[in-house]
């Protein structure tokens, strides 16, 4: 390779775009978003794939049940939402096919499932999500 297409190789790699971790790695909360609340180009892009997100448990809203919260940080008490214009940056809905196993609080974890956005009301509890992952699976990070 001549010093040219050195060059013009080097340019090409800088002018591609940094993306979140995705298929390489955990995907941070933020990446989900753009600094307006709207769904960030990732994703838009991902919605319908398979992702994983490393966060805390928030205690569960109601016992046995086969979803929980996931947030940025160590929470006591469930962040609950009234409505999608409320809904925090750095929460995600998990639904599992199972019911939870509880982690303690202050535990991080790391949870794969399928990205799904829009809002969306669990008919059991209330619960309004803005962006979940669905069909998921959880461990201790």
């Amino acid at each position: 390779m001549n010093r040219r297409h050195f060059l013009t190789a080097g340019a090409a790699v800088l002018a591609m775009p940094i993306l979140p971790a995705g298929a390489n790695g955990p995907v941070r909360m933020r990446d989900l978003y753009e600094k307006d609340l709207s769904f960030s180009q990732f994703a838009l892009v991902s919605e319908g794939e398979r992702i994983a997100v490393r966060g805390f448990m928030a205690p569960p809203l109601k016992a046995e049940a086969p979803f929980f919260v996931l947030t940025k940080r160590p929470m006591s008490v469930c962040p609950f939402c009234e409505t999608s214009a409320e809904w925090p940056d750095d929460i995600l809905a998990i639904y599992t096919k199972r019911t939870v196993d509880v982690v303690p609080f202050n535990v991080p974890i790391l949870t794969r499932g399928e990205l799904q956005l829009g809002d969306h009301r669990d008919p059991n509890t209330g619960f309004l999500s803005r962006v979940r992952l669905a069909d998921a699976v959880y461990e201790r990070a």
